[in-house]
């Protein structure tokens, strides 16, 4: 039996020192109590700024992530924040559009350069698009176009205001660009920057032409099933498990209830309005996993980053890729990313390519944020971020 022991402790001290010879992946030198200051700074943006909740999350240059919450879900029932609370992410859903086009072009179904006539010009609104027959997917991608963008549009405004509690689908794909249908062109094609929901409207419907699946259907298969993005999915539908109520600001341009859910998880307003100009809901934890492997260049194989980040400018520190913000002279350096806005939630997602990290967060209300009243997205971007990049670096 003695024997049998020593031959055990020999062969475990072989084991382990053949281990000691294997190469080992160089992890980032983490200050052991990186949670708790990420949590303790969520904590103070709260108490400081008091909306209703919020989640947030961080992604380490290894992979590694964590999730957490503060506050509540829901004011009138007491229900707290979860990891796992969900929320209308908004317009952090064109990064999906931008990279399935990038992904159609490796697949050599699409062209970033060709006029957009090549797949839209037999539809019977098409030649009243202004700047039709020079846009090309590219400037629509980029903001670049010259459209107007019809959530702005007084008849919008109206027509949402009067049908927003309509279950049925009053405003699908094409009958949202009639809102811009005979307006005159903001600029030439290619000759300005405007951000316009219409632009990915537009987008989403060549999607479908070339693919002739549904966008949804084509981002899930893509990109939400391989990186296991369980918190994310479609926001077409009345009923979303999971979500935290929102709370709108009076100062909204809609006419909509404080509160936008009339029980957990059942939003009072279709959400199938916003369609490719954003149309998830999500968690932190998915779109921070989503972010490293966007902006890393790994959602797909194939060289794409480039064309992903090819700028047009905003202002003189400020870029747009394909659904992309870049911000060149941040406080923490360059980032890349894109913001949400949906009434009732708030949404942030940056990447920053010299550290390797990634922040996201949501909160579950536009109050001071939708008028510029308070500067709550910008400190929980740069607080939040502070913390992982101080940690990585010690």
């Amino acid at each position: 039996m003695k024997q049998i022991c020593i031959k055990k402790w020999l062969l475990l001290l072989f084991f382990i020192f053949t281990l000691s010879l294997l190469p080992c992946r160089q992890l980032p030198a983490v200050a052991p109590d990186i949670n708790k200051r990420f949590e303790s700074e969520l904590k103070e943006l709260h108490e400081k700024y008091k909306f209703p909740g919020a989640t947030a999350a961080y992604i380490l240059p290894d992979g590694s992530f964590e999730v957490f919450a503060v506050g509540l879900a829901d004011i009138e029932l007491g229900i707290p924040m979860s990891p796992d609370s969900r929320m209308l992410a908004a317009s952090i859903g064109k990064t999906f559009v931008g990279a399935e086009v990038l992904a159609l072009v490796e697949d050599g179904l699409l062209n970033l350069d060709v006029p957009i006539s090549k797949w839209l010009g037999d539809r019977g609104w098409f030649s009243r698009l202004p700047n039709h027959d020079k846009i090309t997917l590219r400037h629509l991608l980029n903001h670049s176009s010259g459209l107007a963008n019809h959530v702005e549009s007084e008849d919008f405004i109206q027509s949402f205001n009067n049908n927003w509690w309509a279950p049925n689908d009053l405003f699908l794909p094409e009958k949202l660009i009639e809102f811009v249908l005979d307006l005159p062109a903001l600029f030439d094609a290619g000759e300005g920057w405007y951000y316009s929901d219409t632009n990915y409207i537009l987008v989403g419907l060549i999607i479908e032409k070339v693919t002739g699946r549904t966008y949804f259907d084509e981002i899930e298969r893509r990109f939400l099933i391989p990186l296991n993005m369980n918190f994310t999915e479609p926001s077409d539908d009345l009923e979303l498990s999971g979500l935290a109520s929102g709370y709108i600001s009076d100062e909204g341009p809609f006419n909509l209830p404080h509160k936008t859910t009339s029980e957990p998880g059942r939003l009072v307003w279709n959400p199938k309005i916003e369609w490719t100009g954003g149309g998830l809901i999500s968690n932190p934890g998915d779109l921070v996993i989503w972010a490293k492997a966007l902006f890393e260049g790994r959602v797909f194989e194939g060289n794409y980053l480039d064309e992903l980040l090819r700028p047009v400018e905003v202002s003189e520190d400020v870029h747009y890729g394909i659904a992309v913000g870049i911000h060149e002279n941040g406080p923490l350096g360059r980032s890349y990313g894109h913001g949400g806005w949906i009434p009732g939630y708030c949404s942030s997602l940056r990447y920053y390519p010299e550290h390797g990290i990634a922040i996201a967060f949501q909160i579950n209300t536009d109050i001071g944020i939708v008028d510029d009243s308070t500067s709550v997205v910008e400190d929980m971007e740069i607080g939040l971020a502070e913390v992982i990049i101080n940690s990585i670096e010690k």
